[in-house]
Order: structure tokens, then C-alpha cells, then sequence
């Protein structure tokens, strides 16, 4: 596993890691690890609460974990996409509220790359560095059923644009430094991308209360009133003829769904994880506040039990590998740059639609099942807790259907139709 602890020891060994950064991937294992367990000994406790996570980012930054995605660099301890998706991955196992709240972090911190091109990239990513910034918010156009969603307005009279509207968030805009948004020009249509301070007068947060699930991940609605938005705060933009759009910048929503297929991995394997430690008689190395009751010694050698884990552990492989692979495609699809062509990202964007659909329906059988297997289910006193990872897998799948994804992976399998273009992540 990795981190993006920053330390003398990694400045070495990134000052001659290649553009993905994989020479850094063995220097990280301890931090990352640490910091899940830590994650995982309160989360029962913290998901009961439902705050906002303003104490999970201050570990997320003395971890150094804000600034691992980005390029090696001057003063900047970044990394590969591999390295972030495994980190991801194993902080949603721990903590799977922080797990997407990092993985939508990670998704805007390249938006720069995404939509700007070389021009941005170094004055956005080595501030939000300096400065620790957590990213939160949307690069993408609403959905039909979310309103009409932002608007940036050009005011030619004092330069820049003015930014109104609303829109709903699921993760970081309640704790985040800065947002990062998907606003449609009043003047051109296209699809602005512009970096926003919440601080500033005109900005309105409201959190997001009685979620099932995901509930620590800063979910929110903000209202934005005449905030100002200079020219210099716009990283980029996306043609509306979704023709013309770059395959490079149209990898920004796939990177964002491989990301949350991490998510939904990790919440399988910590489900199954935890719900072994119950079965086998003992109580979880990674889990406080339960019940004390719940960890009677359980007839782990039943051979039903067996079939049962048996069946979990080789759904939970099946995803990982699926997701693994996509995780290669991805990370070299970005390597490519703008060389990156359009069959090329058709075929990335399918491998990722598979990780999306298999972990979906691994992580809602997985999780559902482990609470029949520890006699979870329906007990009124909150039993465990694993049915934390059942509510969060549902808040997680629920936004998008896997019949959805099939159909498009069957689509370009049968008909070699590319899919469909998303603007914005």
C-alpha cells in the first residue's frame, strides 16, 4: 500500500521516478497503513456522528495525502494514478466516506491537465501544494434532474466572469479549501472549468444531513451570488460539440468512475475483512465501540459458513482484478497525453465501465451478505456496525445503474460502438 507521507528519505527516489512516479510506490506501504488503521479504530463511532469530516482531512494532510497525485516535482511529493488508486482503495476499506472524499479530490486535482493543457498545470498544482488545498466540487454539467445548474456570466467592463446558481455535491464542498466547477458560459455554452474560493462573499454551503450512507464525505448544496471568477481562475474549458472535445480531457469522468470503483472494492474487502474477524470468534484488529456481545465465538468451521466465505472472498478477487486492470489501462492512457486517440480512449473508457459494473454488484452482494453471516441484520442496537459498509455501498451504487454500463460494454463489444462522451467528472 501506499502514502504520500513527504519526507528527506522519498526526495531521492522521486527526483528520478518517471512521469507516473512508480519509484515512490515502495516508499509509502507504512504511512498508508497506519493511517487506515486509525481510520478504522473510530469509524463506527464517527459514522453514528455524522460531522462534518474536518478531522479526517487534518489526518488526510499530516499523511501528506492531498498532494500524492501530483507530478514529482519541486516541493511536490506526487506520484502515479496506480499508487492513488491503491491508496483509495485501501483507505475506503478503513473509511469509505474519506475514501471517496480523496477520490474526488484526486479527480479535480488534474483538471488542469484535463482541460487546460500544459499552460495550467504548474501555477494550479504547485499552489494548491504549498497551500494543502483539499479540492471538493464537480467538473460536470448537472443531470436533467438537478436543475439548471451554474452559470458564468463574462463582464467585459472589469474582465472576468461573474458565477451563479446552485448545485448539489457529494463529496468535499462543506470542508474543502477550494472548489473546483464545471459552470456553463452565458456567452458560449461551452463547459468553463473554474477554481473557486468558498471564503468569498456570495458563496452559500449548506451540508447534506440524513444520508444512509457515505455520511463523511462533505457532501453538500452550494449557492453561488455574483462571485467573481477572474480570468486567471478559469483552468480550462469543454467544447459543447462533444465532437470536438479532446480524447485526453474526455478521461477526466472515466478517471473519476475508476477512482469510485476503488471506493466500492475497498468497502467490499473491509466488509469481508471485518465480518471474518466476527466469524472467526475474535474482535476486528481495525474496529472499536461495538457491541461486546457480538464476538461470541461463531462456528467458523460450519461448512455452510465455508461455502458462504468461500463464495464472498471470490467475488471480491473477481472485482479486484477487473479494477486492476482497468487501473493499467487508465494509468497508461494518461501517459499518452494528447497523443491519446479516440479508439484508444474507447477502449479505456470500456475497461473502466467493467470495473464499474462488477465491483457495483460485488459490493452490494458482499455487503449485504456478511450481515447475515454474523447475524447482523435487523438488530436494533446497531450490532457491529457492519451494516456501515451495506449503507455505504448502497449510497455508492445508487447512482448509477450497472445495466447502464453493460449496455455500452456490449454495445462496443457487438457493434464497435465508441461510448458515449461525459463532459466534465
Amino acid at each position: 500500500m501506499s502514502s504520500g507521507a513527504p519526507g528527506r528519505s522519498a526526495t531521492k527516489d522521486q527526483a528520478s521516478a518517471g512521469p507516473e512516479g512508480d519509484a515512490d510506490e515502495a516508499i509509502w506501504p507504512r504511512v498508508i497503513r497506519e493511517l487506515a488503521d486509525d481510520l478504522a479504530v473510530d469509524a463506527i463511532a464517527r459514522d453514528r456522528a455524522g460531522k462534518p469530516p474536518y478531522d479526517e482531512v487534518s489526518r488526510l494532510r499530516e499523511a501528506g495525502l492531498p498532494a500524492l497525485l501530483t507530478p514529482p516535482g519541486p516541493g511536490r511529493p506526487g506520484t502515479g494514478w496506480r499508487t492513488a488508486c491503491t491508496v483509495v482503495r485501501e483507505i475506503s476499506a478503513a473509511d469509505s466516506s474519506i475514501g471517496e472524499l480523496l477520490a474526488h479530490h484526486y479527480a479535480l486535482s488534474w483538471s488542469a491537465r484535463f482541460f487546460g493543457g500544459p499552460a495550467k498545470d504548474v501555477p494550479f498544482e504547485s499552489r494548491a501544494v504549498a497551500e494543502q488545498w483539499l479540492l471538493g466540487g464537480s467538473t460536470r454539467p448537472p443531470e436533467k434532474d438537478e436543475g439548471p445548474g451554474l452559470t458564468l456570466t463574462p463582464t467585459p467592463t472589469r474582465g472576468g466572469y461573474v458565477l451563479n446558481g446552485r448545485r448539489d455535491f457529494r463529496a468535499g464542498v462543506t470542508v474543502a479549501d477550494r472548489l473546483v466547477l464545471g459552470a456553463t458560459c452565458g456567452s458560449t455554452g461551452d463547459l468553463l472549468i473554474a477554481l473557486v474560493d468558498p471564503a468569498q462573499a456570495g458563496v452559500r454551503t449548506d451540508t447534506a444531513n440524513e444520508r444512509i450512507g457515505q455520511r463523511l464525505t462533505g457532501a453538500g448544496g452550494i449557492g453561488f451570488d455574483g462571485v467573481a471568477v477572474s480570468a486567471d481562475d478559469l483552468l480550462g474549458a469543454v467544447p459543447g460539440d462533444e465532437h470536438t472535445a479532446a480524447p485526453f480531457g474526455s478521461l477526466a469522468p472515466v478517471a473519476l468512475g475508476l477512482l469510485l470503483a476503488h471506493v466500492g472494492l475497498g468497502i467490499a474487502e473491509g466488509a469481508l475483512a471485518e465480518a471474518r474477524d466476527i466469524s472467526r470468534g475474535t474482535p476486528p484488529a481495525r474496529s472499536a465501540g461495538s457491541a461486546g456481545d457480538a464476538y461470541a465465538e461463531r462456528p467458523s468451521g460450519d461448512p455452510y459458513v465455508l461455502l458462504a466465505y468461500g463464495e464472498l472472498a471470490t467475488a471480491a478477487h473477481t472485482a479486484a482484478t477487473v479494477v486492476e486492470r482497468a487501473t493499467e489501462a487508465l494509468a497508461g492512457g494518461l501517459l499518452r497525453g494528447p497523443e491519446l486517440g479516440v479508439d484508444e480512449r474507447a477502449d479505456i473508457a470500456v475497461l473502466v465501465a467493467a470495473a464499474e459494473a462488477v465491483t457495483s454488484r460485488s459490493v452490494a452482494h458482499v455487503t449485504a451478505r456478511v450481515l447475515e453471516l454474523t447475524d447482523d441484520a435487523g438488530r436494533l442496537d446497531g450490532g457491529t456496525g457492519l451494516d456501515r459498509f451495506w449503507r455505504n455501498a448502497q449510497a455508492l451504487t445508487a447512482r448509477s445503474s450497472p445495466a447502464h454500463r453493460l449496455r455500452d460494454i456490449g454495445d462496443h463489444y457487438l457493434n464497435g460502438t465508441r461510448p458515449r462522451l461525459t463532459r466534465g467528472a
